[in-house]
């Protein structure tokens, strides 16, 4: 039985990731073209005006993704290395195994 709760509490790790990294990256950038669009007064209504908040929104969004991005292929090059990425300091760093 301890086996069985051991596997139930990896699945919900796997779960959170596959749902933050898998559905939630495509979603902020997604939401970062839109804010981009409502930003630049694209609205469908001719002589509307941007807003620069939203301008600023849909590049933040961008930059979470390529933050998102940077630190996938850090953690895939580090595994390839036999190294690990370790979220001991203020950034990430490789370390040892």
């Amino acid at each position: 039985m301890h086996n069985f709760g051991f596997a139930l509490e990896e699945a919900w790790k796997v779960l959170a990731a596959s749902l933050i990294l898998g559905a939630g990256l495509p979603t902020l950038f997604a939401l970062g073209v839109r804010s981009l669009a409502f930003g630049a007064g694209a609205s469908g209504v001719p002589g509307t005006i941007g807003r620069p908040v939203f301008t600023l929104l849909g590049w933040l969004c961008f930059a979470v993704v390529l933050l998102g991005v940077a630190l996938g292929i850090t953690y895939i090059v580090a595994s390839g290395l036999g190294k690990t990425l370790s979220f001991g300091h203020i950034y990430p760093t490789i370390a040892d195994k």
